[in-house]
């Protein structure tokens, strides 16, 4: 039947990532404490700052949920240094957040150049990235992890595969015991291109992982939630994990949300119709306003991740003293 037609990834062709040329390097990334923090005067930036630190000292939760470019933005240890910092207690990502970091560790090296790729059919083909990723989001699937915990496991059992660890997010969140989750819709990633992959392991490890955001956004009251450049997979796994939380009865009221984004909303809190875009854009409703709508602020800012997280990290830093907190 033309119904039941499926696609064999039976003979797709692989080539190693060792041959490829990569955008973003471990030695192009930034340095917290030593690279000159830009410049950026933003009034409800420091009181979101001032949240997060307040947050922290009330011993509740700092949610950072993002998109890739985070990553692609050469800002992995801004995000490793809020972690060990005791900033974030909580990092959650779609796929490809865990692919780039995935790849900086093994290879040193990610982000290919998609537009030339794509017209051989050698976009996202990379033998070591999809086998590896497979096999231990496969392999933790079996153990009942999650999907960040199955991927730290397995470079844990591996440390011979990986010489750029110190610089791998979700690892550094593993040893650190800060949840790293990562939010999967099947046929995104281009491990879901690869002849091994397993869509009922990836679906198992990634529903593990929305369990783990469940629990970290049951306990939000009195929390932050930041989102950096994810809009949909972010927004969407967030209002659903609040709605249960609040189905359970938690309380989940007194919350500050903020979303950071290149798009200028204008009046973000202003009523709109179906007949202005902006309505359709997901962090508008489920980040900056319905989840605060009995309650706590939301915030929508308009700034490049380059900006906004060496300053998330630089005014934090000063309004502890450089220390940070306990985890």
């Amino acid at each position: 039947m033309r119904r039941d037609m499926q696609l064999s990834f039976e003979g797709i062709r692989t080539w190693s990532a060792t041959e490829r040329v990569n955008l973003v390097k471990v030695e192009d990334l930034k340095n917290p404490d030593l690279d000159p923090v830009p410049q950026w005067d933003c009034p409800e930036f420091d009181l979101l700052a001032a949240r997060v630190v307040e947050a922290r000292q009330n011993h509740r939760p700092v949610i950072l949920s993002m998109g890739a470019h985070v990553i692609k933005n050469w800002l992995s240890r801004y995000l490793i240094a809020l972690i060990q910092k005791g900033v974030i207690t909580h990092l959650a990502g779609n796929g490809a957040c865990s692919i780039h970091d995935f790849e900086l560790a093994y290879l040193g090296g990610t982000s290919e150049h998609v537009p030339t790729a794509i017209e051989d059919g050698s976009f996202g083909m990379w033998e070591e990235t999809g086998r590896w990723m497979n096999e231990a989001i496969r392999q933790g699937a079996a153990q009942g992890l999650g999907y960040g915990s199955a991927l730290a496991s397995y470079m844990q059992a591996h440390p011979e595969r990986f010489p750029h660890l110190d610089d791998c997010v979700l690892y550094q969140a593993y040893l650190a015991d800060v949840p790293a989750t990562y939010h999967i819709a099947l046929g995104t990633d281009i491990i879901h291109q690869h002849p091994t992959v397993d869509f009922g392991a990836i679906g198992q490890a990634s529903g593990v992982d929305f369990h783990k955001f469940c629990y970290s956004v049951s306990q939000l009251d009195g929390g932050v939630y930041m989102n950096f450049g994810s809009g949909v997979i972010g927004p969407e796994v967030f209002l659903k994990a609040l709605s249960i939380s609040r189905n359970l009865g938690y309380q989940t009221y007194r919350i500050t949300t903020a979303n950071f984004d290149l798009i200028d909303l204008g009046d973000y809190h202003k009523s709109i119709g179906y007949d202005d875009p902006n309505y359709y854009y997901r962090p508008r409703k489920n980040i900056v306003n319905r989840p605060v709508s009995q309650g706590g602020m939301g915030w929508h800012f308009t700034v490049d991740h380059k900006v906004s997280i060496p300053n998330l990290y630089a005014r934090v830093m000063a309004l502890t003293g450089g220390k940070g907190f306990e985890p």
